[in-house]
């Protein structure tokens, strides 16, 4: 994939996953609609290609807006993910060809690997995490609209403790998958996976649609580095 079209693949898919968010606050901010709205077009300027790059770096100048009047990204690792790859992309376009823009565009793929990475280090080092016990109070306990037939998991600790392990080893290993291109794409399949999962299970839609519109930089960053 060449850097050009690794960029313009990202930046249509976080578009989208804008976009959907969006939408969204449409229906429960009602004093903030024309920040929605504005978004929502620069969004369509973007997967349209019409006047690039500069509905991009409209976004991103919209962001440092919308973090001062939310005080932050509220919505959490989602969030921050979104703007990272946002203002990577928005440094990435405005830049010449050459190493910089590469360094921009590849920097977002680094940061895809290391997120992976240290979720899986942050599990493995919580003791509730190796012994299963952190997914089984997700399970029992969580807020997230979990439905009551899957809240049984919780008396499943030897199921969830296999689980668990199944997520931290993964996460943890996710760095070698960039060894080739077919390791990489069965590791990124695996992932959206467990993206999937979670936004089918808890309701975590934003990560699913997020996360995916980075991986067009770590198929690039494969390619160039190895």
């Amino acid at each position: 994939m060449t850097l050009d079209a690794a960029i313009r693949l990202t930046e249509v898919l976080l578009a989208l996953a804008f976009l959907q968010q969006s939408l969204e606050h449409l229906r429960r901010f009602r004093g903030e609609h024309i920040l929605f709205v504005l978004r929502i077009v620069l969004c369509g300027l973007v997967i349209g290609g019409v006047l690039a790059p500069w509905p991009l770096v409209g976004l991103a100048l919209l962001s440092l807006v919308m973090l001062h009047r939310f005080q932050g990204p509220y919505n959490g690792g989602s969030d921050r993910m979104g703007l990272l790859a946002l203002w990577c992309l928005a440094l990435a376009q405005v830049m010449p060809a050459g190493p910089a823009r590469e360094i921009a565009f590849g920097y977002l793929g680094a940061q895809l690997v290391l997120s992976y990475f240290i979720a899986g280090w942050v599990k493995i080092l919580n003791p509730d995490w190796r012994s299963g016990r952190a997914l089984r109070q997700v399970f029992a306990f969580s807020t997230y609209p979990v439905s009551e037939s899957l809240r049984g998991w919780a008396q499943r600790p030897r199921v969830l403790t296999a689980m668990s392990w199944a997520v931290m080893l993964f996460e943890i290993a996710f760095p070698l998958t960039l060894i080739s291109q077919p390791t990489l794409m069965v590791g990124l399949g695996l992932a959206a996976a467990f993206h999937l999962a979670n936004a089918c299970l808890f309701g975590l839609n934003r990560f699913f649609w997020t996360w995916l519109a980075v991986y067009p930089a770590i198929v690039w960053l494969q390619g160039r580095v190895f």
